[in-house]
């Protein structure tokens, strides 16, 4: 029985429940990808981006659940820790369903990635990392319940909560420092 207390499913409720045909896992994708372009973590431009994923402006308690996952993924990002936390179903889906879900995540990272990313130099490692999401944005839903199937998925997810933060380290523009006031 699925958990409807996660918070992959009570955005997906709260998406469908709207009339938005979107997965929580491809919004957080677009969300990081666009994050990790160095688009900053401006609420408006964030919106605006999700309105043209979502086909039509969101409704205030959508738009509060974006700004609420926008700073989640903003804290992440930013602070000390050194993995993301993806927005995917839980273990008691089956294997194909949290597969379909994962490939919607790469699929709207690279999409919020490279919307955002004009003029980008990339270094070789960005190059494949970038690749490597392509990759698993194509996954198929023809995976099988296995042991080996379930850590091979596990496997690609713990790649995904790091490979954000290299490119978001590499390319994402530092904030202003803060003017330092003059002494005169």
């Amino acid at each position: 029985m699925p958990n409807t207390n996660s918070p992959y499913t009570a955005f997906a409720t709260l998406l469908s429940s709207n009339g938005h045909p979107v997965s929580p896992a491809e919004l957080h994708g677009l969300l990081l990808g666009r994050s990790c372009a160095g688009a900053g973590f401006d609420t408006e431009g964030w919106l605006a981006d999700a309105a043209q994923l979502l086909e039509v402006d969101p409704s205030d308690n959508v738009r509060n659940a974006l700004i609420g996952l926008q700073e989640m993924v903003k804290g992440e990002l930013t602070g000390d820790d050194i993995a993301v936390v993806l927005l995917l179903p839980g273990d008691e889906l089956p294997l194909v369903e949290r597969a379909a879900a994962l490939g919607q995540w790469c699929q709207g990272f690279l999409t919020g990635f490279g919307v955002n990313s004009g003029g980008l130099t990339l270094s070789t490692e960005a190059r494949e990392v970038l690749g490597d999401l392509d990759a698993i944005s194509q996954i198929q839903d023809a995976l099988e319940e296995s042991e080996d199937a379930e850590n091979d998925y596990m496997e690609v997810m713990e790649y995904l909560r790091v490979a954000p933060l290299l490119l978001f380290t590499e390319l994402a523009k530092p904030a202003a420092p803060a003017a330092k006031p003059s002494l005169h």
